[in-house]
Parts: C-alpha cells; sequence; structure tokens
C-alpha cells in the first residue's frame, strides 16, 4: 500500500486526503480506481501522442484492463511517459497498479474494470470526435464518459460494502452520476485557461450570447470579454444545479458511515468554494481560481466535526459562496 499512497499523494495530495478517511477495503479500491483512472486521462490529454495514437491506446488499455493482450508491452510503452505531470508520473507506473487491481476482491475488481473501461472507451470515442460542443447535452455527454461513470463507480462499491447504501439504487446511481457532472463542471471552469492552450473549449456554442464570435476559443479575445463572462455565468449556473444533487447523494449514505461521507463532503465542499471564487471572475479566463491552503485545511476540519448532520452541509454549502470582493477570502 505504501507505493500506492505514493502514487496517490503524488498525484493529487488533496484527493489523497479523503481517500486516507475511509475504511477499509474501501480505502483500497478507490485508491486503485482512482489511480487506473489517471492512466486514462494521461492517455487522454498527454501532449504527446497525436489523437490517433491516443485512440489506439486507450483501447488497449481497455482490453488490458479486462485482461486481454498485450499487457506487457502497454505497460512499457507507458513507462516512456515523458511529461512532467501527475497524470504521466501514475502512467509510468501502471503495472504497480495493475498488480494492485489483480489483488482486489473479485466483485470490487469487477466494478473497476467495467466502468474504468467504459469511461476509456467514452475518452476515446471523443478523442476521436473532437471538442465540438454544440449543446449542453453534448457537453453532458463528454462528462458522463469523464465523471459520470466514477460516479458509478462509486456508487456500486459503496453498495457492495455498506449496509443501508443500497436501498435505493437507481436513485444513488443517477445522482452519483449528477456528482460527477457536478465536479466535472467546476473543473471545466478551472481549467477554461488550460484547456484553450491545447484546442479544447467545453463551452457549448449555445452557451454564447447573440453576436458571439461563432468559434467559443475566440471567446478568449479581448473583444469579446462579455460574451465571455456570459458563458461563465452559464456554466457557473450548470455547476450550482450538479450541486445541489451532489448533496442530495450525501444525505442517502446514513451517517454510521461517517467516514464515507467526509470523502464525498470534501471535493463537494471544495468545488462549491471554488464555484464562488470563479462566479463573475474574469480572472477565469486567464489563469486557474484556487482556494488558499488554509480554507482546505479548515472545511477539512469542519467536515471531521460536523459532518454527521444533514442540516449542516447544506448550510455549510451556503456559508462557503460567499466572498469577500476586496480579499478574495470568507
Amino acid at each position: 500500500m505504501a507505493t500506492l499512497q505514493d502514487l496517490l499523494v503524488r498525484s493529487s495530495r488533496t484527493f489523497a486526503v479523503g481517500i486516507g478517511i475511509l475504511p477499509e477495503p474501501l480505502r483500497r479500491e478507490i485508491t486503485v480506481a482512482y489511480l487506473l483512472l489517471r492512466v486514462s486521462d494521461y492517455l487522454e490529454d498527454n501532449q504527446e501522442l497525436e489523437n490517433v495514437d491516443k485512440i489506439a491506446l486507450l483501447k488497449s488499455w481497455t482490453r488490458v484492463l479486462g485482461g486481454g493482450e498485450g499487457r506487457q508491452a502497454l505497460i512499457a510503452r507507458l513507462a516512456s511517459a515523458g511529461e512532467d505531470t501527475p497524470d504521466a508520473s501514475v502512467a509510468r507506473r501502471a503495472s504497480t497498479v495493475l498488480e494492485a487491481l489483480d489483488r482486489l476482491d473479485p466483485a470490487a475488481r469487477a466494478i473497476l474494470v467495467r466502468n474504468v473501461s467504459e469511461s476509456s472507451l467514452g475518452m476515446a470515442r471523443w478523442t476521436e470526435r473532437g471538442s465540438v460542443f454544440v449543446t449542453e447535452a453534448d457537453l453532458d455527454d463528454y462528462m458522463h464518459e469523464v465523471a459520470g461513470r466514477v460516479g458509478h463507480l462509486l456508487t456500486e462499491l459503496f453498495a457492495l460494502r455498506l449496509s443501508g447504501v443500497g436501498a435505493k439504487p437507481d436513485r444513488m446511481m443517477d445522482l452519483g452520476r449528477e456528482f460527477g457532472l457536478a465536479l466535472q463542471t467546476v473543473n471545466v471552469i478551472r481549467g477554461l485557461h488550460e484547456d484553450r492552450d491545447r484546442d479544447w473549449v467545453y463551452v457549448p456554442t449555445d452557451f454564447l450570447p447573440g453576436g458571439s464570435p461563432a468559434a467559443p476559443a475566440d471567446l478568449f479575445e479581448p473583444a469579446h470579454r462579455h460574451a465571455a463572462l456570459h458563458a461563465l455565468a452559464r456554466l457557473v449556473e450548470k455547476a450550482e444545479r450538479h450541486l445541489a444533487a451532489a448533496r442530495a447523494y450525501i444525505r442517502l449514505i446514513p451517517r454510521r458511515h461517517h467516514g464515507v461521507r467526509i470523502f464525498c463532503m470534501l471535493p463537494l465542499f471544495f468545488a462549491v468554494r471554488t464555484l464562488a471564487l470563479s462566479r463573475d471572475n474574469p480572472d477565469v479566463l486567464d489563469r486557474e481560481t484556487k482556494m488558499t491552503r488554509r480554507e482546505v485545511v479548515a472545511i477539512t476540519r469542519n467536515a471531521r466535526i460536523m459532518g454527521f448532520s444533514n442540516a449542516w452541509i447544506d448550510w455549510y454549502s451556503r456559508r462557503l459562496t460567499v466572498v469577500d470582493p476586496a480579499s478574495g477570502n470568507r
């Protein structure tokens, strides 16, 4: 577990905090799931490969996850990943992650293989299709593949391991997907400036006001700042709708599973706060908007202490939306 933990911390210190609160065997299972998905993300997002190679490698990754041929060849290919990114650091150690997958309980392993494979194939489909988002439904389709399926994966693991979670399976699966879309919409907002640089702009054309540029990428030109802020407002509104569903998801997890509730609360609260800092903020178009380290620590502490209360989750979410215009802090 030490090697997996090292990979987890190097790829996401914030996410590692939440995983560390989980009980076993969920902690190991979700660690492995997260690292598998980071490999998928590397194959989709990296700047070293042509799209045709990304598609082929994502499909090869799916075959390997299912126990098919080509495992050692793919591991060798991933070991040569040259980018200095968290995703690449995990990809270079794909053999370690796959060995951990092999050791999981068969029921949990089947959940991981199916959902990570489906997500990877969805990434391949969108890599082939390209960054053309005409409607909100187009954006939701993409986000379902990269994040909604993660909500399904987690929900299935929770139902497998936690008493009381499987009482409303269809409702939990629907809300789990919405939870994933919430976090991904906030990621889209945080990454607007960075995604532009790799020619992916996750702004549906129908989010643009009349008289806007034909291409969403042109939103970043100073002349179109009004249209860009209009599109940002639409994305913020969308994220808020999904985050309401995320809160409903957490309320359905029995309070006796406190560690699991905190695991879900932390990304929820981080997303709520990041969204508050991004709302009506033109800086989002030029650089990443981030919480302070102090805010991360405070949110984590408060969730641990007060997260038993469903009413408190709603109250604290509202509190996190309050931003001091002068300082950017509560």
